[in-house]
């Protein structure tokens, strides 16, 4: 069902009227994306989409830059006061949205809430406080010494505290967050950004507009509007720009990269990736997954190299591990292991020769040939008997289905929120815990505290050898037990009209800092 969505409804109505805006944002920009945000609420999800929306509508503490350092954006500055306490310097004048402006008590409400949200409150499980030393002054404090202090602050983008607090006329917390649900949160925004929401109406039509106090006086941007245009369908997508309908896309899919390098009107940037795309196996719902030696054995029967090859068109790094290369967990002695043979003798000796019948479920609209992808993965399970009752959604409808565990074997990407090996290990493959956020993504329900042990132990470890030490044998623990799936690193594509500056304002992060963009 289509529901017409307006961001800025009752008390918002102002802070997204026009303002008068400088004489450098006066450009147009239509761009199309596999999928549409699902939720406006920057809390609700963990997620590529929704980071861009926050890079878009909010601003961070800190962000990263290409050099995978921190550039400063709504804290000036940062100094370390003890081995648990970094102080933060806030910018002063900057304006929320609404007209609110920016304290350290939206910070502060900001780091509430995440600490609520199912989804963040993993990430910040390390962190004791928050001291406020004055308007615009605080201290972030973690309980130990935390080597991944800054990496998490690049996750902290302050929300109009005034503006998401008291109750919506029907009683509702302004501040609640609703999993997949209405709140007023998933309907209305105030964020520091560069752009507010004008329009939204879900899976079909997204329109933001720059914010004309924005702080960044520096920025190069000189956008004034942005059209974002849902197109699932890749060759649709494509021709969009190709046809000049839409002006930047992405992800540009692999069977299309030499096309678009053809085409004298448009510019293609790809990188490498590091979000690694996997399964897991619930051992909840199949009790033949509880063996190491079947889980081992749909290791095996997995060609990712085949996969990457032929459905990625080499447009991806196959994986045997969660840690790409250059992280402080990656596992040199780690390969993918393609034996349908061995496969064949594991089910054997797992008893299932005779194998058993499966559901798995995959999105359709979220990763580069997802959908393809998993037709692939059941073909090859069939080897080993293992029958797959196949179900591919969009992604707005697949996630719910996903929180539910409603498959037996499901496929999810996963993108290092802090850019370190722990990240994948704490919300893939702990045990689940709905108190803790712990496993928050973990679909097979893999559950082996030693390991998780091991994990914690190296996230207060400060010397960088001893701790990636700690991270690879994660690896070859999870790896020997055959935890998940491995299937590859997708690499990341964008495509454009020559006029629109991608270059600059990409990074691996796959969030392009569109409030920088430059269009000529």
């Amino acid at each position: 069902m289509r529901k017409l969505l307006t961001a800025f409804v009752g008390s918002m109505a102002l802070a997204a009227a026009p303002l008068a805006l400088s004489a450098e944002a006066t450009k147009e920009l239509k761009m199309a994306y596999d999928a549409d945000p699902v939720t406006l609420d920057i809390h609700e999800q963990l997620s590529g989409g929704m980071l861009q929306l926050s890079h878009m509508t909010f601003d961070p503490l800190i962000r990263w830059n290409k050099d995978l350092g921190f550039d400063a954006r709504l804290a000036e500055s940062w100094e370390r006061i003890d081995d648990k306490t970094m102080r933060f310097k806030l910018r002063e004048g900057v304006k929320f949205h609404s007209g609110n402006e920016l304290t350290t008590k939206d910070v502060v409400f900001t780091y509430d809430r995440l600490k609520q949200s199912s989804d963040f409150k993993a990430i910040f499980a390390p962190f004791n406080g928050i001291n406020v030393i004055d308007d615009y002054t605080f201290e972030l404090v973690t309980a130990e010494p935390y080597p991944l202090l800054l990496n998490t602050a690049t996750y902290i983008f302050p929300m109009d505290s005034k503006f998401y607090s008291g109750e919506t006329e029907n009683g509702q917390s302004k501040a609640a967050i609703t999993k997949h649900g209405s709140s007023f949160a998933s309907g209305n925004l105030s964020g520091t950004g560069p752009y507010i929401v004008t329009s939204r109406q879900q899976g079909v039509r997204m329109e933001f507009e720059r914010f004309a106090d924005y702080w960044d006086e520096a920025s190069p941007g000189n956008v004034k509007k942005i059209v974002l245009t849902p197109i699932k369908e890749n060759n649709t997508r494509v021709s969009a720009l190709l046809s000049g309908g839409v002006d930047f896309i992405a992800p540009v899919p692999p069977t299309d990269l030499e096309r678009i390098k053809r085409d004298e009107d448009t510019d293609l940037v790809a990188m490498s990736g590091t979000r690694i795309i996997m399964f897991h196996m619930n051992q909840d719902r199949v009790e033949a997954f509880k063996n190491p030696k079947v889980r081992q054995a749909v290791a095996y029967a997995i060609n990712q190299e085949g996969i990457a090859a032929k459905i990625m068109k080499g447009f991806a790094t196959p994986a045997a591990q969660m840690s790409p290369a250059g992280y402080s967990g990656h596992n040199e002695s780690l390969k993918p292991r393609y034996d349908v043979k061995k496969a064949q003798e594991l089910m054997k000796e797992a008893g299932y020769e005779d194998g058993f019948t499966i559901t798995m479920m995959s999105p359709n609209n979220r990763y580069v040939n997802d959908d393809k992808i998993a037709q692939a993965a059941a073909a090859m399970l069939a080897r080993i008997n293992i029958t797959v009752d196949l179900k591919t959604l969009p992604k707005a409808q697949y996630w719910p289905e996903f929180d539910a565990r409603s498959g037996d074997m499901m496929l999810i990407g996963w993108h290092a929120d802090t850019e370190d090996s722990a990240n994948f290990f704490e919300f893939l493959t702990f045990c689940p815990n709905a108190d803790t956020g712990a496993g928050q993504y973990n679909a097979g329900n893999y559950c082996n505290p030693e390991i998780d042990a091991l994990v914690a132990k190296a996230n207060v470890e400060t010397d960088r050898e001893k701790r990636a030490a700690m991270l690879q044998d994660v690896e070859k623990q999870l790896y020997d037990d055959a935890a998940f799936i491995p299937l590859h690193w997708q690499d990341l594509a964008w495509a454009s009209k020559k006029n629109v500056k991608l270059e600059p304002i990409l990074n691996v992060m796959n969030f392009p800092y569109l409030g920088d963009l430059v269009v000529e």
